[in-house]
């Protein structure tokens, strides 16, 4: 296994191309993620900022979700984007999702795209998650991917249509209204304080 940096994720080379069986048996306590069967090593823990973004979001997804069908979930927790068990190739752990359809959970991840993914950005991970994880995401049919840079206090809203992503920014003095949970609104006021 070769180490090599790409900015300051980790990739991890191997010949062998990893799947989820093979991502669950890295016991380091380490974060890890695997794409197109490549292990990205993620950089050790967030910043206060970025808890303090994903905290807030998760309370008022939470808040809003408390009673209805749909979940909300933020690492670790594992999500197979390819619905393919422990064969998937692409295993990642966005900053929080939503899941709607309750078939896709399987007690320990889900199996299958989320109806909305958020991914908070830090200097270490910025083309990673704008770039691959966009990609992936789009592919995989992720109804709702928002893009959050704690530094600008912008948030970019990919809605899925026609298989594209159609995208809306957002700045802190604005509200969200969520396209995947009809009646969510988002304070990003709340969010970027």
């Amino acid at each position: 296994m070769v180490i090599t940096e790409d900015k300051t994720i980790t990739i991890l080379e191997t010949a062998a191309k990893y799947t989820y069986a093979d991502y669950a048996k890295l016991d380091d306590d380490k974060r890890y993620e695997v794409i197109d069967g490549v292990v990205y090593l993620m950089s050790p823990g967030a910043t206060e900022r970025h808890q303090d973004i994903n905290g807030e979001l998760f309370l008022q997804f939470g808040s809003f979700l408390k009673g209805k069908p749909c979940k909300v979930f933020h690492p670790p927790f594992d999500v197979c984007l390819n619905a393919a068990g422990d064969d998937d190739k692409t295993v990642v752990q966005p900053d929080i999702i939503i899941v709607c359809d309750k078939s896709k959970l399987d007690g320990k991840r889900c199996n299958g795209a989320p109806d909305l993914i958020v991914e908070i950005l830090s200097r270490s991970n910025r083309s990673h998650d704008i770039c691959l994880k966009f990609d992936k995401y789009l592919q995989a049919g992720v109804r709702e991917y928002w893009i959050v840079d704690p530094e600008e206090k912008v948030v970019l809203v990919n809605i899925l249509k026609n298989g594209e992503y159609v995208a809306k920014s957002y700045n802190e003095n604005h509200n969200i209204s969520v396209h995947v949970l009809d009646g969510c609104i988002i304070n990003l006021k709340e969010v970027f304080l």
